[in-house]
């Protein structure tokens, strides 16, 4: 659904894409990460047709943003971090003005549509000034969703909502990828882990790593990833206790104990020498690699050292 391609965009002599490629496939949520400045919304503005590339090509179902342009993004819904909102409509006025645009030939059904699949229904007649904010987040959605386009491209949803609102927007998320494939950008990380089926990871302009959470774990971290807290010795004991046990591969101070990285099992073998150099074992568990993990150590891997 959306196929991009060695995509380079270039400002005033700033390169702010350098040649990124990544697919999303029907049905799937992929998310956007990266820091401020890394192409998020570059990529995204080309995708929706607000900007032309300089190089490479992006297809969205088929149709090419170029030649395709109007086709292509008939295709695609947009809710963008700030929702252009017209206070003085309506609700329904105000997704049937977006339906109109959009070239919706019998707009009534379809507005009725997304008002009630976002719970907006019954707030159909009221201004969107007396909307909270996470109304208008979901009125961003139902704008998004009001032409059923196939991919549908959310930047920063859930930012500025409360918390229960958060739930609420991932939850509407997640049920467009049974009809839509979904590009969900967003700088939380948790967010992504929780809403995304794939993530892809830009840093300055370049894909730095993607796939599903799993598989980046698997990549980065190959081994078993262990917290140890040992009673006894010090700081400089545990490591070079811990650093001399075949198996372990890296091993840094974390609070009050250690994170151990290693290849296979080494379970048996850390109790066994921490007994054996008559210290007592606190505590000894695995750790999940999380996607804030992920993405730090992909971008610590491809920043180049300050000068």
């Amino acid at each position: 659904m959306i196929e991009v391609q060695q995509l380079v965009k270039h400002y005033h002599g700033f390169t702010a894409l350098k040649g990124i490629t990544f697919t999303a496939q029907p049905g799937e949520i992929l998310g956007l990460l990266g820091p401020n400045g890394a192409g998020k919304t570059t990529t995204m503005r080309i995708l929706t047709g607000f900007m032309p590339p300089s190089e490479g090509s992006a297809r969205i179902a088929g149709f090419d943003i170029l030649t395709d342009s109007i086709e292509a993004r008939r295709r695609v819904g947009y809710m963008p971090e700030r929702v252009p909102i017209y206070p003085d409509m309506t609700v329904e006025g105000y997704v049937r003005f977006w339906a109109k645009l959009r070239g919706v030939k019998q707009p009534h059904d379809g507005v009725k549509s997304v008002l009630e699949r976002f719970n907006l229904y019954d707030r159909r007649r009221h201004l969107v000034r007396t909307l909270s904010k996470g109304m208008r987040q979901r009125l961003g959605l139902a704008q998004a969703l009001v032409h059923n386009p196939d991919v549908v491209i959310l930047d920063e949803p859930t930012i500025g909502i409360d918390p229960q609102q958060v739930i609420e927007v991932r939850e509407s998320v997640r049920a467009l990828a049974k009809t839509h494939t979904v590009l969900f950008s967003t700088h939380i990380l948790s967010e992504a882990e929780q809403v995304c089926d794939r993530v892809v990871i830009l840093n300055r302009g370049e894909v730095v790593a993607q796939g599903q959470p799993d598989e980046l774990r698997r990549q980065l971290y190959p081994g078993d990833h262990l917290y140890v807290e040992i009673l006894g010795g010090g700081v400089e004991t545990g490591l070079k206790l811990l650093g001399a046990i075949r198996g372990v591969e890296t091993v840094e101070p974390q609070g009050s104990g250690f994170n151990v990285l290693a290849r296979g099992d080494v379970r048996s073998l850390i109790s066994e020498r921490v007994s054996q150099a008559g210290y007592k074992l606190l505590e000894l568990r695995p750790v999940a690699m999380t996607l804030e993990d992920i993405f730090l150590e992909v971008v610590k891997r491809r920043t180049p050292p300050q000068t």
